[in-house]
């Protein structure tokens, strides 16, 4: 590199002087990063280094401060940003964890209750066959241990719940600590090249390479939220073998279906109409208006039904409550409906359950949807078939009059749509599973 002087030397306010020569500093070498009189700028030392007016140079150097010191200040919004979040985070996954330990606990009571009944019934099949007593006396063992093994794994998952929120209050905990102290030194840097913007020239130049270094160090350490696990992949395995002979065998009432949705001759699978679409709504809304009731309704008792819904892309089962006196007129109201919602969005597969609506995580997309409903207990959950596990658990609820299963697939947008959901006939293979 070449020595570079401007027309003229540039005035400087400072009252300093070169201690080796006793002339007034002038220069800055960039290189060197120390000031220059003339006679040190004749020297071989610095023939070859970047040198210019100390003016010019202290320019230079404030506004590469001035923009750390704005991504500074945008850094530090982002990191007070990100604790509150975190500080949010653990309120929110201690609450989650308290949710999914009393689902699991609903999940094993339902479980036990039906295992207990299921034993009433061989019992009394076997009175009625007038059996001897050590078959019944076997029956009655095995029952005990169905129900012992039942127990252990409803407390292994309680206690895989409980090591996974542990875990994630854990790295929650730990990087609050980490961006608290990125952020005291986010504020530490800011008030310093505040400081700096604001001194003079020769104060700017001092150490101002090695400051901006330190500096862009800094500001390169990442900023971001912790990675927790998500409890809903912390599935809850099995299936009664109740539920098989709690199945229901439902159909669609077409006066209830919206005027969008066809319904096949035997009542059991929706699709869309073909042509049927609204191109004047929002594109990035989804709109789950066309639905169907099933023709069945239930005040009381336990009831199990499947939904296919492999062929929908974008779709919702449930229960609602309510009257639909007219075609396609089924009320929206919130507290009307019990949801679970599934929707493939390009390569993103989504679930939520509804109300309140809440995102639950699953792996992979579902092909077969399991609605168990306890009107006495007040409980409606459900289940991926194929993977035979609870997806989730709605306890607790105060049900009154009639319920009724709900379908729904979402109005295309722009576009034509071949989604379709099938309800699913009473199957005479069993799977027995505690």
């Amino acid at each position: 590199m070449s020595k570079r002087l401007s027309p003229q030397l540039q005035h400087i306010t400072e009252d300093a002087c070169c201690e080796t020569h006793l002339e007034p500093i002038q220069l800055f070498c960039d290189v060197d990063q120390i000031t220059l009189c003339s006679k040190c700028f004749q020297s071989q030392e610095h023939k070859h280094h970047m040198v210019c007016g100390i003016q010019e140079a202290a320019e230079n150097y404030r506004k590469l401060f001035q923009e750390i010191l704005n991504t500074s200040r945008e850094k530090l919004e982002a990191a007070k940003s990100i604790l509150t979040d975190e500080q949010e985070r653990m309120g929110m996954i201690q609450e989650e964890e308290q949710n999914f330990r009393k689902m699991i606990e609903s999940e094993y009571s339902m479980r036990l209750r039906l295992l207990n009944e299921e034993c009433e019934l061989n019992l009394q099949r076997e009175r009625e066959c007038m059996s001897d007593l050590n078959l019944r006396e076997g029956l009655l063992n095995q029952a005990i241990k169905l129900a012992t093994e039942l127990e252990e794994m409803f407390q292994e998952m309680l206690q895989r719940l409980s090591h996974v929120g542990t875990e994630n209050m854990k790295k929650l905990k730990e990087n609050e600590a980490r961006v608290s102290e990125q952020i005291c030194s986010l504020q530490k840097l800011t008030t310093e090249l505040e400081k700096k913007c604001g001194e003079g020239a020769l104060a700017l130049l001092k150490n101002a390479k090695y400051s901006l270094e330190r500096s862009r160090s800094l500001l390169l350490e990442r900023l971001e939220p912790a990675h927790i696990t998500d409890l809903s992949l912390c599935h809850i395995r099995g299936f009664s073998s109740m539920f098989r002979v709690l199945q229901r065998h439902l159909t669609l009432d077409p006066e209830t279906a919206h005027p969008c949705l066809a319904l096949s001759e035997d009542l059991r699978t929706v699709q869309l109409r073909h042509g049927q679409q609204d191109g004047a709504g929002n594109p990035g809304r989804l709109d789950f208006s066309a639905t169907v009731l099933a023709a069945e309704s239930f005040t009381s008792g336990r009831h199990y039904w499947e939904v296919d819904v492999e062929k929908a892309t974008r779709w919702q089962v449930g229960i609602y409550h309510g009257s639909a006196d007219t075609k396609g007129s089924t009320a929206r109201a919130s507290g009307e409906k019990v949801l679970l919602t599934g929707s493939v969005m390009e390569t993103e597969w989504t679930l939520w359950v509804f109300p309140p609506l809440k995102r639950l995580f699953l792996k992979k997309k579902l092909d077969t949807v399991g609605v168990f409903l306890d009107y006495e207990h007040g409980q409606i959950s459900f289940y991926n078939v194929t993977e035979t596990s609870l997806i989730y658990t709605f306890s607790h609820c105060a049900f009154q009059g009639a319920l009724r299963p709900v379908f729904s697939l979402c109005i295309p947008n722009g576009d034509t749509s071949p989604d379709s959901l099938t309800i699913l006939g009473p199957s005479c293979d069993a799977t027995v599973s505690p």
